[in-house]
């Protein structure tokens, strides 16, 4: 979003503050992104509704960083001024998609016979776990499940509830959704990480979006935390960053209001 205006990626819209001002005949209106809704309203999060995924307490005034899969990927982050947290928006989940590993690698490769440019949302958001999920469908070591993946996802508009069902089932998983989970955790973990150093989040890295509420015992397994933390030289200082799940599904629409209040009181003169 620029001066008001924003065009969308996932949807074919265009959102301007001025023109919704004047279709609606208020005095004030302001699009706010979505990220820095979710990051506006951290401050304000009890304990209730967060899960910590590392014992570690963050540093005082510290910067937060955002990062949210779900329909898209989603990062913000918020700087202390002094009085209080400023959130900031950001485009991270854009930016080029970097593997890790030879079956990272691989998945670049197939990915990039659709797009041109594989960002990180082209495998880290639930589209990601379909696009994932569509690679390991193609790989030999699979085949035997083929037929009947093909059989009980035909139907579905969305299968990646679906997919993730199965992975997360212990008694009837399949391995391709195991597959797919698991390097969905891979490069969800790796992308956090990311953000973390890029803004230097000794704050903590919070994780927003439908999607880790819902896969919050695969986030518990370890592989996520090892690939936050897999950055060389820098891993001491990602071991020092506290992890959070957003478990308020409502946190945005709060950080919202409150944005829309804060910026009354300021519009009105009103402390």
């Amino acid at each position: 979003m620029v001066k008001g205006r924003a065009s969308t990626t996932n949807l074919p819209w265009i959102v301007d503050e001025q023109l919704l001002r004047k279709s609606l005949n208020l005095n004030s209106v302001y699009v706010v992104n979505d990220l820095v809704a979710t990051t506006y309203f951290i401050p304000h999060l009890s304990q209730v509704d967060i899960h910590s995924l590392n014992d570690v307490e963050p540093q005082i005034d510290g910067t937060i960083g955002v990062i949210a899969p779900g329909t898209g990927l989603g990062e913000a982050f918020a700087v202390w001024d002094g009085i209080r947290y400023q959130p900031y928006a950001s485009e991270g989940g854009h930016s080029d998609f970097a593997p890790n590993s030879e079956v990272e690698i691989e998945l670049l490769e197939d990915l990039r016979r659709n797009w041109q440019h594989v960002s990180w949302e082209r495998v880290c958001s639930g589209p990601g776990i379909r696009n994932i999920f569509s690679y390991f469908h193609k790989d030999s070591i699979f085949a035997d499940e083929k037929a009947s993946m093909e059989k009980e996802t035909a139907q579905l508009d969305d299968p990646t509830p679906y997919i993730v069902s199965r992975a997360l089932n212990r008694t009837a998983s399949c391995s391709t959704c195991l597959a797919t989970l698991n390097t969905f955790l891979e490069v969800f973990g790796s992308e956090a990480g990311n953000l973390a150093l890029k803004v230097m989040a000794t704050g903590g890295i919070y994780l927003g979006g439908g999607i880790p509420p819902k896969i919050l015992s695969a986030l518990e397994d370890g592989s996520f935390m090892q690939a936050f933390g897999r950055k060389g030289r820098l891993s001491p200082l990602l071991a020092s960053i506290p992890v959070r799940v957003i478990m308020n599904p409502k946190c945005a629409l709060l950080g919202a209001a409150q944005y829309g209040l804060d910026s009354w009181k300021k519009q009105s003169g009103t402390s």
